[in-house]
């Protein structure tokens, strides 16, 4: 186990310190079927290819040729290869095709190989880096994959979207991979947000391969198109050339593009320019970062972005004539229309009635009215037996998902507690479904890693919060239940009530009520939070006398094991209250500790649970000490924009406090609203349930009442003169709180001798011409 430790310990240091090499986008583009020639046309007097590539506008081969629509479209030929290469811009990274909506480029891939003495023999990272460019990573048509039988990778976005996310791949036995197969065992596969621009992948391997060596010695992780990638077992493992080789070769990198980082309402005010030409429309694009596309009208064909725009089809030419033999064709702008000859009447189109000449029409008038009725009474009839049967269907449906997902012992679990009756409700689809206006995209109130959170609007007008959980193992199912029973009987203020559930879906859907100003997260970090130092300090220890409640005070001990900043929700009077128990156990009353699969965020996940697994409530304890330090200084837990030491806000914290350079860190108001006392013993507190020792940390119970004891500490000594006094008083007030004050206030140091580091205001040349891609 000590081993272990060291080996996860080295890669989330080596982790750390790659982020900041985190830059080349090497990007793979696709040709869809949609794709027509006419749109794959360059701008007059513009080379059209490059190799076997057709560059179409907006795009333009040329670095200085014009023949683009911005310099991130300029393509650059290489004709030092044969068949010539196109790359992006000025940058490294190679497309492999063009299509209306996004590209292919070619690829990285991560590896390590060891010896049979588990010494590591091959180390290559992989990372993509697409700046402020139009192009994001799809995260319809890319996964994140590793292949190997003793490996962990993580992949981290900084650029367009923060995001963490990681896979494990495990077997003991080259038998136990299942070809064609990504689902943990030899092959992991997972997915990528919406709007990331750029990525990092670092692979590890938890015992040196010492185990498996003798039928896989290497492992590889890589972010590519997964329709393209197929795992052939333990022939993967053998050959790391053969196998880097083949997927840089097959399987590429899709990038979406878009047209500047305006929606179309803007585009079209914009003084630059819209780039949609005649006879075309704008669509707003979905990628995550912003920026729209436009398409030819229905009837019109061609580049919409090149002049003179998109051009009429005529329907009537080349063969494809939509009109009746005995119908002339009349081509419209955008249209056609059939006329019929004379002696001829009908609509006069192919799929249609056509044309028919008069003196056919009323002998069969008859017959025709016949067998309509007739078709319409069997139609009606067929249509009554298949809803009927669609409803039944329906119904068994719901009772099936109520029985799988526990609906029967959680009403006998209902009905033998006392008082959980009234607080907790069984609620029905349909209701559901009603009160999310059939789940609604603008009733999404947020997405995490357990589900998506909906607005529901009750009956009675009452505004809740309904969570629709993901996919959920059958043996969760009496887990779920009790931690359902448990979470109805906690009441306290600061928790996030639980109204009920429902159970006649495919997923449990959980119902809360609704807290409706934010996360602490969004006013700590603001551009320039007006969070006073009063209302900082109370919200801590309301969060913390919440966590003490689940901990010691709750019927069944609760951890949450996700606590951090972004978690604690404020009310309408800013009051906070813990939510999202998705990844919550409950402990039994004679356990201290369980082992549990690791989960958590990075920059609050508790180091000692993350090496031994042993999940305790001082991991909680630890989580809240960094949202302790994120109320002081106003920085972030991880940030890649901070010098290395410095990455982790844990470490930089420890680090001022030990260099005795507290007050270099702290946010300019925590240091002129809260005392001198208060802010070195919130500071020693922090460190306390820092220690990476959790048998050291205090309790969540004795931070509670050192917390609350803190608020009755006095002003600064040297802030007692009558302006300044008052000045501090206004913005101390809660009632003022997360108003503007006037920006000399915030600004001045009200003579304190404590200034912030200059690391608060980073450079914004830091980044190395070297991570442009090239």
């Amino acid at each position: 186990m000590k081993a272990q430790s060291l080996i996860l310990s080295s890669f989330f240091l080596s982790f750390l310190f790659q982020i900041q090499f985190c830059d080349s986008a090497t990007n793979n583009n696709e040709t869809t079927t949609s794709s027509t020639s006419s749109f794959m046309v360059a701008k007059p007097g513009c080379k059209t290819t490059c190799g076997n590539l057709t560059v179409p506008y907006p795009f333009g081969i040329g670095l200085d040729s014009g023949c683009s629509i911005s310099p991130w479209f300029r393509v650059y030929c290489n004709q030092t290869f044969s068949p010539p290469k196109p790359f992006i811009g000025e940058g490294n990274i190679e497309i492999l095709s063009i299509s209306k909506t996004n590209m292919r480029i070619s690829n990285q891939v991560a590896s390590n190989c060891y010896n049979q003495l588990g010494n590591q023999t091959r180390f290559e990272s992989a990372w993509m880096r697409l700046s402020d460019s139009p192009f994001t990573f799809s995260d319809t048509l890319n996964k994140f994959t590793v292949i190997g039988c003793d490996d962990f990778a993580l992949i981290a976005g900084l650029l367009g979207r923060n995001f963490t996310s990681g896979c494990i791949a495990l077997c003991s036995k080259a038998k136990e991979v299942i070809i064609g197969e990504c689902t943990g065992i030899g092959c992991c596969q997972t997915s990528i947000p919406k709007g990331l621009k750029s990525y990092l992948a670092s692979l590890n391997s938890l015992s040196n391969h010492s185990k498996v060596w003798s039928f896989d010695p290497c492992s590889y992780a890589f972010l590519g198109e997964a329709s393209r990638f197929t795992f052939r077992g333990q022939s993967d493992f053998l050959d790391p050339d053969a196998f880097i080789n083949r997927t840089i070769e097959t399987v590429p990198v899709v990038l979406d593009w878009v047209i500047g980082n305006l929606t179309c309402e803007q585009a079209v005010k914009n003084s630059n320019g819209f780039a949609c030409l005649k006879n075309s429309f704008c669509i707003d694009s979905d990628s995550g970062a912003g920026g729209y596309l436009c398409s030819c009208n229905d009837g019109f064909d061609g580049n919409p972005y090149l002049s003179p725009g998109c051009l009429d089809i005529n329907e009537c030419s080349g063969g494809r004539n939509p009109c009746d033999d005995n119908a002339d064709c009349i081509n419209t702008p955008g249209n056609f229309s059939c006329s019929c000859k004379k002696g001829y009447s009908g609509d006069g189109k192919r799929v249609g009635r056509g044309c028919v000449a008069h003196n056919s029409q009323f002998p069969v008038l008859g017959l025709s009215l016949g067998l309509s009725f007739g078709f319409l009474s069997l139609l009606l009839g067929v249509a009554f037996i298949y809803f009927s049967l669609k409803k039944r269907t329906l119904m068994k449906l719901k009772e099936k998902f109520f029985q799988q997902n526990g609906g029967f012992l959680l009403r006998q679990q209902i009905s033998s507690v006392e008082g959980t009756n009234e607080s907790a409700k069984i609620f029905t689809s349909e209701e559901l479904q009603k009160a999310t206006n059939n789940y609604a995209n603008d009733r999404i109130l947020g997405r995490g890693g357990y589900g998506t959170v909906y607005k529901g609007i009750m009956p009675d007008h009452r505004e809740v919060a309904i969570k629709k959980s993901r996919i959920m193992d059958a043996s969760q199912i009496e887990q779920f239940i009790n931690e359902f029973v448990i979470l109805t009987q906690v009441n306290h203020r600061n928790v996030v009530k639980l109204l009920g559930c429902c159970l006649e879906t495919e997923v449990p859907l959980l119902v809360y009520e609704v807290v409706s100003n934010g996360t602490l997260h969004e006013h700590i970090h603001k551009s320039m939070s007006w969070l006073s130092w009063d209302n900082r300090l109370r919200i801590a220890s309301e969060s913390a006398g919440a966590l003490s409640y689940l901990h010691s005070a709750a019927n069944m001990p609760i951890i949450h094991r996700d606590v951090k900043s972004a978690n604690i929700l404020l009310d309408e009077h800013y009051v906070a209250k813990i939510s999202d128990f998705g990844a919550s156990r409950l402990i039994a009353l004679d356990q201290t500790q369980v082992t549990t699969l690791v989960q958590g965020t990075l920059g609050y996940l508790d180091p000692e649970y993350f090496h031994t697994s042993q999940l305790t409530e001082k991991s909680d304890v630890y989580s809240f000490g960094v949202v302790l330090a994120e109320l002081l200084t106003g920085k972030k837990p991880l940030s890649a924009d901070r010098p290395q030491e410095e990455r982790c806000l844990s470490s930089l914290f420890l680090l001022a406090m030990k260099d005795n350079k507290l007050f270099q860190v702290l946010e300019p108001r925590v240091v002129r609203e809260g005392t001198l006392e208060q802010l070195q013993l919130v500071a020693t507190l922090v460190k306390k349930c820092l220690s990476m020792n959790g048998e050291d940390r205090p309790t969540m119970k004795e931070v509670a009442m050192e917390l609350e004891g803190l608020k009755r500490y006095t002003k600064h000594p040297w802030a007692q003169t009558p302006n300044q006094e008052e000045g501090v008083r206004l913005m101390g007030d809660e009632s003022s709180d997360l108003y503007i004050v006037e920006m000399s206030a915030y600004l001045s140091n009200e003579g304190s001798s404590h200034e912030p580091l200059s690391s608060n205001v980073m450079d914004s040349q830091m980044m190395h011409s070297m991570n442009i891609p090239r």
